[in-house]
């Protein structure tokens, strides 16, 4: 397996929690539609649950995910839960041979990414009416769904930011956040590099930059704040050569390629932690860390939305719970889903492990608002969208993050990498 992330251990602990570890998919699987996306919703019986429910957690051992489950037997006196750890380096392949093998435990942790490929293997069962869309962000939802199907329920949502040091920006003459119009964040960027070794002596980029593994993440929602995309799901062809592509992929060269970032694959979280780079494009797990591991720091960092142009978005990650076909405890387990995802245990859940709820009433109980940086979140989740739900999906993401590469080394225009990812994604096609 690759390694997922160049960040903190922390970080890698949160994101493969969320977005990055999902990214081990293959897209592997039948090629024929094998019904999934036609089911109708599971059905939840009244009363409590009982008997036996075995769950997979992705990662370490999840404590506050165990402290949950014990109030929720505490509730239910005639029900044990049985909460299993899978290691994300291994967990794809084994949530894939178990779904084929008809040999699955009755619910688990899944990765947003992972959601359509294993729904199109008939994996899940299609999610209770009792569930509504509404009471979660519209972008989580939609990580959900495959077919125009809910496959899942939320539970920790995941969205981007900008991070800067206000100490370096306002020697660059930035009052406040840096603009929040890509003409505007660019220019403030070149500011920013203008001090560097003057001003600001530590400064070598105004911004850090992903290149490679995962970079999709970073310049799919430019294509979206454009207001276009990159696959038409009425039509089911990929649109890599529309003209919001050309002009996302122009945004997304322009900050490398003008030196105001660096492409040596390197961490940057070390280089915004130094003040090596004072902008930083990162996921929640940053801002906990730097508040458990640097408090030195505080005060010293902010964060903003993304920068747009046309209207605002971002990409919308995380985990979701699914309940099995093959479940032997299918109601129980929807009865643990459900208790899981109530805006209190959301919160709580939130609160405990520093990640964010994807529902906004979870949001506010949790106060998250409260702090001031944890606001920009709130209004990114507001904005994101889910990426196509389709079961290759991990082959189209590798083919992006391996021209979004070419483009930013300057080693493929524009155009050629527009040119390539058409013929790539077209390719590969949309799978079942």
């Amino acid at each position: 397996m690759r390694t997922p992330t160049r960040h903190t251990v922390r970080t890698v602990q949160v994101l493969c929690v969320t977005v990055t570890a999902a990214l081990v998919a293959t897209g592997c699987g039948r090629s024929a539609d094998s019904g999934a996306g036609k089911d109708a919703p599971a059905k939840i019986s009244s009363g409590k649950a009982t008997g036996k429910v075995v769950m997979w957690s992705m990662g370490d051992t999840d404590k506050d995910l165990a402290s949950l489950a014990k109030k929720f037997e505490q509730q239910n006196p005639g029900v044990k839960v049985q909460i299993t750890p899978v290691p994300w380096a291994s967990a794809h392949d084994k949530l894939t041979t178990t779904i084929a093998g008809g040999t699955t435990p009755d619910l688990s942790v899944i990765g947003t990414t992972w959601m359509a490929e294993m729904a199109g293997m008939n994996g899940f069962q299609a999610t209770p009416a009792s569930f509504k869309s509404s009471d979660f962000y519209p972008g989580q939802w939609g990580t959900t769904k495959y077919k125009d199907t809910s496959y899942g329920v939320p539970l920790i949502a995941n969205t981007m930011v900008v991070y800067y040091r206000t100490d370096l920006t306002a020697k660059a003459g930035i009052k406040g956040a840096p603009a929040g119009d890509w003409t505007g964040y660019l220019k403030d960027l070149k500011a920013i590099q203008a001090t560097a070794g003057k001003q600001n002596p530590k400064l070598r980029n105004a911004s850090t930059w992903n290149i490679g593994f995962n970079s999709w993440i970073f310049w799919l929602p430019m294509v979206w704040q454009q207001g276009g995309d990159i696959y038409d799901a009425q039509s089911k062809k990929f649109t890599f050569d529309s003209p919001e592509v050309a002009k996302a992929l122009e945004y997304y060269a322009s900050i490398p390629q003008q030196g105001l970032a660096p492409t040596d694959k390197t961490d940057p979280l070390p280089a915004f932690e130094s003040g090596r780079n004072a902008v930083y494009t990162e996921g929640p797990a940053v801002g906990g860390g730097l508040h458990k591991d640097l408090p030195a720091l505080n005060g010293k960092w902010k964060t903003m939305p993304l920068p747009y142009s046309k209207q605002p978005a971002g990409f919308a990650g995380g985990s979701d719970l699914a309940v099995f076909k093959n479940a032997k405890n299918p109601d129980a387990a929807w009865k643990f889903v459900k208790f899981l995802t109530e805006p209190a245990n959301l919160a709580a859940y939130a609160k405990a492990t520093g990640n964010i709820p994807p529902s906004p009433t979870a949001w506010d109980e949790a106060q998250l608002s409260s702090d001031e940086n944890m606001k920009a979140f709130d209004e990114q989740l507001k904005v994101s969208k889910a990426p196509p739900a389709i079961t290759t999906w991990q082959q189209v993401a590798d083919a992006i993050d391996s021209e979004l590469e070419k483009l930013s080394l300057g080693k493929a225009t524009v155009a050629q990498v527009q040119q390539a990812l058409q013929s790539k994604a077209t390719s590969i096609g949309t799978g079942r």
